[in-house]
């Protein structure tokens, strides 16, 4: 069964093949999708080119280790949240609170069950959404405060529908990432029953329109024969 478009995207990043291949092949009949690499030096670049949803990553590993991988990534602005679950052969108490210590957020040992690796992954992810919903979500001058379902521009009130406010929000929680008409339907539409696609259009142009009066900016690109995405650099709008 293929996995869906809107799964959460993980990045494998361990050196050993047989390994890495019994990873994802344990991830991918789990449900996610996945990307996959052996070397240390390419992880940056990878998270830089795709939106990743978390990363399984190696200490070891030729290149850069996963540690100074694990630096990078905690240093930088646009993927610093980005969930992280460690993999070692270092068992030892030292080596997992160093690993803490640079931003890992889970740690587990070799050999490990692939059946706890996904269940890890799967709590880390929970535990990164619950915490995205609980605080103000913010990206350039766009504000949204979660608890009072406040939109603010600049500091300017937003006046916006329930399905214009859930559907900035999505789109928000994934800066850059595109979503077809379908998967926004079923997120933000309570899974899209007897609604058609060309509703999402409508509620987008109405979106952009409320952006555009109250900030004069225009947020939501869209990717022709792909679907939309919230993205503050593009000049595409």
């Amino acid at each position: 069964m293929p996995v869906p478009d809107d799964s959460p995207l993980i990045l494998v990043a361990e050196d050993e093949p047989p390994l890495n291949e019994i990873i994802t092949y344990n991830l991918e009949k789990s449900g996610f999708r996945t990307l996959s690499t052996f070397k240390g030096d390419a992880v940056v670049e990878l998270i830089g080119a795709h939106s990743i949803d978390a990363m399984i990553v190696d200490w070891m590993m030729p290149g850069r280790s996963g540690i100074e991988v694990c630096q990078d990534i905690r240093t930088g602005s646009v993927h610093k949240n980005l969930p992280i679950l460690m993999l070692t052969a270092r068992g030892d108490e030292a080596d997992r609170i160093h690993g803490l210590d640079v931003g890992v957020d889970d740690y587990m040992v070799k050999p490990f069950s692939p059946r706890e690796l996904v269940a890890r992954l799967r709590a880390l992810l929970r535990r990164t959404r619950k915490n995205t919903h609980e605080s103000d979500l913010k990206v350039g001058p766009i504000a949204i405060n979660i608890n009072q379902h406040k939109v603010s521009l600049g500091g300017v009130n937003v006046a916006l529908g329930p399905t214009e406010y859930r559907l900035l929000q999505f789109l928000m929680e994934s800066p850059g990432r595109v979503f077809s008409r379908q998967i926004l339907l079923d997120r933000v539409w309570a899974n899209g029953v007897h609604i058609e696609s060309r509703t999402v259009d409508v509620h987008v142009r109405r979106l952009r329109k409320t952006l555009l009066e109250t900030g004069g900016i225009d947020p939501i690109r869209t990717v022709r024969g792909a679907g939309y995405s919230f993205d503050l650099d593009s000049k595409d709008y």
